[in-house]
């Protein structure tokens, strides 16, 4: 086969092989109460951004929080899943692009409470608040991940 060919058929195997790696890492599943508001426009932003979302609506979020391990501290109205990761609370879309890029070792990321601003608490590009890690064991101390807001 001519280099040329080869060398295209080989980037052409690559980029679908990429392509389908990126779609596999768009499916998210999120818990959260039938009747927060917020909650469904965090939701709602996911899709917006191109994430395949799958809801479970549940009355008491505690058991799936637990099961994830998100601390106490860390916990925000909802869950979610993504390619290994949870995301606790109202995560805006680059801690989550962020997270999915650089793959840390980590068990996930958070924004505790229900900052004002937030994505799904106003959308306020301007608003600062921040994004931590957490970790499987329960031990280690959670660190900034990314600074909402910050310039």
């Amino acid at each position: 086969m001519n280099p040329k060919r080869l060398l295209a058929a080989a980037l052409l195997s690559f980029s679908a092989l990429h392509a389908a790696n990126a779609a596999e890492n768009r499916a998210m599943t999120i818990w959260k109460t039938p009747w927060c508001g917020c909650c469904h426009e965090w939701t709602e932003a996911m899709r917006q951004a191109g994430y395949a979302v799958k809801v479970n609506d549940l009355e008491d979020l505690t058991p799936i929080k637990k099961q994830a391990g998100v601390p106490a501290a860390l916990e925000g109205c909802h869950t979610a899943m993504i390619d290994g990761y949870v995301l606790e609370g109202h995560v805006p879309l680059e801690a989550i692009d962020k997270l999915l890029s650089e793959r840390p070792a980590i068990a996930g990321i958070a924004t505790p409470g229900m900052p004002q601003g937030s994505l799904g608490m106003g959308d306020d590009p301007e608003a600062r608040y921040d994004v931590y890690t957490f970790s499987r064991d329960a031990d280690a101390a959670p660190a900034v991940y990314y600074r909402a807001g910050a310039e």
